[in-house]
């Protein structure tokens, strides 16, 4: 079963794997643990696409399968792959919280690359769970850190790693500790900024300004001046997004991002800089559910991988949807590492693009939306 599920609407290329090892490694090590929990005691997080959810409910016969995702894309391969193999009823997704972990005996867990998003979670697990959890936290061998050992044991008394098998590894933690206040969301005033942003742990560069989006807002005052509709797109934290709403008292924004974690923390940023009511927040793959020509202007600091693999398939679907939402003469402004070498795509996938300032690092682009481009 598991060699038919799919990434779609995730990016597919020959070298990117809807399963991998490490799912495959998790469900074995589980499978005691999956036998004896009974429905509705099993919570999946962030499973890739739907390997370890519909693994467990067709190998354990297993109902109520409780399920959180943060990416919005493995959300919707996970329910495509469910309906393909007729388990659509056997699982239901929540955000990170009571509801998900509530009494859950078994957790399976994808392990984030961010230690701030394994601590929000840990915590999360260890505050809800019932008594006797067994979390089974995974994935590839080159991934993981002893570093993750050390943060697990912030909420957990025993953690302890599986042997590995095809370059992956499980980690076994039990015994959920008491808990205190929660640390996330984390708090950072950027005073030279004069930005107050707030992050969950899964979102980008946590509470700080990551050094491309610092290059990009050097030329905010620069950015299509008669923009009437502008959108963040891969909001992260919001800090773009609510920059130029502060800015611009006249402008509509929209940020958008498939991360759950961004989506909150967005929020959460723009009621803290008092720009609430300007800035409207999705959670959305690639702003696929915006109308075309419906922006004078798009910002966005795109990722130079998908999830763990090194790929410049996400940025370019960024391009693609960029020339499609844009209307003629809108402009799309872009900061990526310089060796990743975006220019021609961007030429091709939305108008005229120039390059408007460079680093030893990153390099700045204007796009222009002509009369025949894009979409």
């Amino acid at each position: 079963m598991l060699s038919r599920l799919r990434r779609y609407p995730d990016v597919e290329a020959v070298n990117l794997y809807a399963v991998d090892a490490a799912d495959r490694l998790m469900l074995d090590e589980a499978a005691a643990a999956l036998a004896e929990a009974g429905d509705n005691r099993v919570a999946v997080i962030d499973d890739g696409y739907g390997a370890l959810t519909l693994g467990a409910a067709a190998t354990y016969d297993l109902r109520g399968l409780r399920v959180h995702q943060d990416l919005l894309t493995g959300e919707l391969a996970l329910a495509h792959n469910a309906r393909a193999v007729g388990l659509g009823d056997r699982y239901t997704a929540y955000e990170l919280g009571r509801p998900l972990l509530e009494d859950v005996r078994v957790v399976l867990w994808r392990l984030p690359r961010a230690l701030s998003g394994l601590a929000e979670t840990a915590d999360a697990i260890a505050r809800y769970a019932a008594p006797d959890v067994r979390v089974y936290a995974g994935g590839r061998d080159k991934y993981l850190t002893p570093a993750m050992n050390d943060v697990l044991a912030e909420s957990f008394g025993s953690v302890r790693a599986s042997r590995g098998r095809q370059k992956s590894r499980i980690l076994l933690a039990t015994e959920p500790k008491p808990v205190g206040e929660p640390q996330f969301p984390i708090r950072n005033r950027l005073d030279d900024r004069d930005l107050e942003v707030v992050a969950h742990g899964a979102a980008f560069s946590g509470s700080r300004l990551d050094i491309g989006t610092r290059f990009l807002l050097e030329y905010l005052g620069r950015m299509k001046p008669d923009a009437r509709d502008a959108i963040d797109l891969g909001c992260g934290t919001g800090i773009l997004a609510v920059a130029l709403a502060k800015v611009r008292p006249g402008i509509r924004v929209t940020a958008t991002d498939q991360s759950a974690a961004a989506v909150a923390s967005t929020r959460a940023t723009a009621a803290a800089n008092e720009v609430a009511e300007r800035v409207t927040v999705l959670r959305d793959d690639a702003m696929s559910s915006k109308a075309d020509n419906s922006a004078d202007l798009v910002l966005c600091n795109p990722p130079f991988h998908v999830g763990a693999a090194v790929h410049t398939g996400s940025a370019i679907k960024m391009f693609q949807q960029a020339g499609r939402v844009l209307r003629p003469g809108g402009e799309l402004w872009t900061v990526y590492n310089t060796h990743l070498n975006y220019r021609g795509v961007m030429e091709r996938l939305v108008g005229k693009t120039e390059v408007i300032g460079r680093n030893r690092k990153f390099t700045v682009t204007r796009s222009v939306r002509g009369l025949h481009d894009g979409g």
